[in-house]
């Protein structure tokens, strides 16, 4: 009955708890020789929270990250857009948390070492490859660093949850290639700062050549009466600009994009000053992939950026990879770990991301921003001198319904697990895996 979990992200992580919730065992296998918690501040909306908390994870997650109270658009002076409540501000039942990305993770394998043991969270196992038999699926690993053989592993299905460069969706799409480019590149960082407009506001400034996006990501003021302030510096480049693979561990040079946002030094922000004082930012080429036609190959699955690799817009890649895996966890609690599972979550899910993903490669719900820069590229008095207060609420409004996040819809309807039936309790027996 062991499901085979390929990536110990937070798509992969969620997935271990899920189904340890619902009884289902699992082991996940990480290519790294350490989870270490890496990255930099994002964005977990109310209906992903929502799914964390059904995990029991709630006060772990209260305890260190923000409620996001606020989201905030301006103009590249600094003048409003558009702002619009966030989580319970909003009236969700559940907050929005912004929080840093290495602590999210830590925390999920925190709670998965102690709930499923360390023994079924394998480090140093990248995987290479795999065969379905009589009964399942075998997957070979080996230890990346070495080379050598890491031991083959037999599950009932195999779940990959290894990322934008995911070996498996390698293996099924060989010639797709790299992830694509679209000719921005983000520099990202963390600064010690003084707390800005609500101190619990997320802000995005600029327009779709030049944008600016920073939130807090501690609750508490340190020793300094500073907190630590998240934030994004982005840039269309030239077309004769060479871009670097994608990696969050590469260093990058504050004096090749501070200049383009030097005169940003609003009354409200001081964006050259939160790029000035970064003492370690990263240089991250903005990508994704195109949509693929099918997930599911017989008693394999992708899920998480194997899957749908998105721009960061709209604060969606974790949160979507966090209903993947609750999705795909109610389907193995109703049909067993299973084909018919698979095929029913690629089934709900894939139709969902897809127009998700091709909905931020038009900028999501920060194309205010760059109409704005089109129709008042001196600037404005006020923002419904150039744009309505109806083409506003509408941009943010199908967002959210893309997004599967609209306040009474959400607030309406129960936890995903809960869909097929009330939650399975610890000692839930797992259904019976049909017949082929």
């Amino acid at each position: 009955m062991t499901v085979l979990i390929a990536g110990g992200g937070i798509g992969g992580l969620t997935l271990a708890l899920s189904l340890h919730q619902i009884g289902v065992p699992c082991r996940v296998f990480e290519s790294v020789p350490e989870l270490r918690p890496l990255g930099v501040g994002i964005n977990v909306l109310p209906h992903a929270v929502r799914e964390l908390i059904e995990l029991g994870l709630h006060d772990v997650l209260d305890a260190t990250a923000v409620r996001t109270s606020e989201l905030a658009y301006f103009s590249k002076h600094g003048k409003p857009i558009w702002s619009e409540p966030r989580g319970l501000e909003a009236g969700y039942k559940w907050p929005q948390f912004s929080i840093h990305r290495g602590r999210l993770q830590q925390l999920l394998l925190d709670a998965a070492t102690e709930r499923l043991g360390a023994e079924n969270i394998l480090t140093s196992h990248h995987l290479t490859g795999w065969t379905e038999t009589q009964d399942g699926v075998r997957a070979e690993f080996i230890d990346r660093a070495t080379g050598k053989p890491a031991g083959s592993h037999e599950g009932t299905v195999l779940i990959a949850a290894d990322g934008i460069h995911s070996a498996v969706r390698e293996k099924l799409y060989p010639q797709e290639g790299p992830p694509i480019w679209n000719g921005r590149i983000l520099w990202r960082g963390i600064t010690r700062a003084n707390s800005f407009l609500t101190g619990r506001t997320m802000i995005m400034a600029g327009h779709e050549i030049l944008k600016f996006v920073c939130y807090p990501i501690s609750k508490e003021a340190g020793a300094d009466g500073k907190f630590d302030i998240n934030w994004v510096a982005e840039r269309h480049m030239p077309p004769t600009y060479q871009w670097r693979r994608e990696d969050y561990n590469r260093t990058a040079k504050l004096d090749e994009f501070l200049p383009w946002f030097e005169n940003w030094n609003f009354d409200w922000l001081d964006v050259p000053g939160l790029i000035r004082n970064c003492q370690h930012a990263y240089e991250y080429p903005l990508v994704d992939r195109d949509p693929i036609p099918q997930w599911t190959f017989g008693r394999v699955t992708l899920m998480g950026d194997a899957a749908h690799p998105m721009y960061p817009i709209g604060s969606n890649g974790a949160s979507q990879a966090i209903l993947d895996a609750r999705t795909l966890t109610r389907e193995i609690l109703a049909h067993g770990p299973t084909q018919l599972a698979l095929s029913a979550y690629e089934a709900e899910r894939r139709p969902a991301t897809t127009d998700l993903v091709m909905l931020n490669r038009r900028n999501g719900p920060e194309q205010v921003m760059q109409l704005v820069e089109e129709r008042a590229p001196n600037g404005f008095g006020v923002v419904t001198e150039v744009l309505s207060q109806q083409e506003l609420e509408d941009i943010a409004a199908n967002y959210k319904r893309v997004a599967g996040f609209q306040v009474e819809g959400l607030n309406a309807k129960p936890p995903i697990v809960q869909r097929a039936g009330a939650q399975a309790p610890r000692s839930f027996k797992p259904p019976s895996i049909p017949s082929p």
